[in-house]
């Protein structure tokens, strides 16, 4: 017998790679995690009849000898599938989008990081040419409409574009889809909402304007993740985490969301033990100390893997300069001859200023070449140290309408970043 599953608190993702799994080894029965979210539950009150979905409690675990796992990699993300777990017989196959190392020793899997999982299913579902009904196509659409945000989470691919036009072209129903990802959102929300604003702090860590809050919630609280969400939204901080307490359980909720590429949160997530995407995600732990939970986080988000990247890696070195007595003739032929906008002009190893191409305006007469840099040369400075990040440098760029920053450490200039430094990083064109 082979069965198919995905995670605990099934998403749309979740649930649409079950249903794309159907389609692609029709003899697996689809098991569906008795937890799913609130959509999910008003999705399946409706359409549950036509996907013929199974409960754990359905199937003899005995006689599975083939186990399909999509949208999770690990044992503890599924529900109540311990039995299989020690079965040496167990063939496991998995579909997965996340970048964690997993535990469930495959005989087969694609993983691959992307927007979202059922992307990857919908790749063999166009080469193998199979047909999908409407109802069909907006489920799976809505998987990658939740997953990207609408295809703007950092995460998003342009594979991931291109299933979602392909699956509007196949009758996927966006007034049905716009419907079905309307977040619940009701009176114990806006109760832990209003909580969390009113203890709201706001600090900065590796330059970003980050929000960590501990709320204390009682039994079971759907849509928390909207909750931190709009929390994020309203303080207007580039990171927010909620951290959700429950003393009747013993259980600590932590839900992350960031609007920096600079921080990764699936990745801060599964230092914790959870998972998730470069925007969001979340980890349950259990029998933990909520302002420990804290102080995990800040030490995460100090050490975070994305800002490691940092101003050192980018600039370039060493740099060309030029002194403030070199005249403007020669500063022209070197920055011609290096291909540059611009060079720092400095002094007995300190920076006085930065000559630009720009400042060849001022140039009226060509007798004004023979004149020092120093007469032409902006004394107005914006400089940065090597451990800011690319970011910090950006916004820098943008407030002071500069195209580069003189990198200085200990008083000195030790390289230059540039615009173009800038954009390589967040074009993704670092080099090795």
């Amino acid at each position: 017998m082979q069965i198919a599953t995905t995670h605990k608190s099934t998403d749309f993702d979740g649930l649409a790679s079950l249903v794309a799994v159907t389609l692609l080894y029709p003899d697996a029965v689809p098991v569906l995690p008795k937890a799913h979210n609130p959509n999910i539950k008003a999705f399946l009150s409706i359409h549950k009849d036509l996907f013929n979905l199974k409960s754990v409690e359905d199937v003899q675990l005995d006689n599975v000898t083939s186990l399909i796992v999509v949208d999770a990699n690990q044992w503890e993300r599924l529900d109540r599938m311990d039995a299989l777990k020690n079965n040496s017989k167990l063939e496991v196959i998995v579909w997965d989008h996340h970048e964690n190392n997993g535990n469930l020793s495959p005989v087969w899997e694609c993983q691959e990081p992307i927007g979202a999982n059922v992307t990857l299913m919908m790749r063999k579902i166009i080469e193998k040419g199979i047909l999908l009904t409407p109802i069909q196509a907006t489920l799976f659409l809505c998987g990658i409409y939740e997953d990207t945000g609408n295809l703007t989470f950092p995460s998003t691919t342009a594979e991931d574009a291109r299933a979602a036009a392909f699956l509007i072209e196949n009758n996927a129903d966006l007034g049905i889809l716009r419907t079905l990802l309307q977040p619940a959102y009701g009176q114990k929300q806006k109760q832990i909402l209003f909580e969390m604003l009113k203890t709201a702090e706001r600090s900065v860590i590796n330059n970003w304007k980050t929000s960590i809050t501990i709320t204390e919630i009682d039994g079971h609280v759907n849509n928390l993740s909207l909750v931190v969400h709009m929390y994020r939204d309203i303080l207007n901080v580039d990171v927010a985490f909620g951290i959700f307490s429950n003393a009747e359980n013993d259980k600590c909720i932590v839900i992350g969301r960031s609007g920096t590429p600079e921080v990764n949160i699936g990745s801060v997530m599964r230092s914790m033990g959870g998972g998730g995407h470069p925007g969001a995600g979340s980890a349950m732990l259990k029998a933990v100390n909520p302002l420990a939970l804290k102080e995990w986080i800040i030490e995460l988000l100090k050490g975070n893997q994305e800002s490691s990247i940092s101003i050192f890696d980018l600039m370039s070195y060493p740099v060309n300069s030029v002194s403030s007595d070199t005249p403007m003739s020669e500063v022209s032929r070197i920055l011609e001859e290096k291909g540059c906008t611009g060079l720092p002009v400095i002094d007995d190893e300190k920076l006085v200023g930065v000559i630009s191409r720009r400042d060849f305006r001022k140039v009226k007469k060509k007798a004004k070449l023979k004149s020092p840099v120093k007469a032409f040369m902006s004394t107005q400075l914006v400089t940065i140290t090597p451990e800011k990040s690319p970011m910090h440098a950006a916004r820098l760029m943008v407030k002071y309408d500069v195209g580069r920053l003189p990198v200085i450490e200990d008083g000195r200039v030790i390289g230059i970043v540039s615009r173009t430094d800038a954009m390589r990083f967040f074009y993704d064109t670092i080099p090795e």
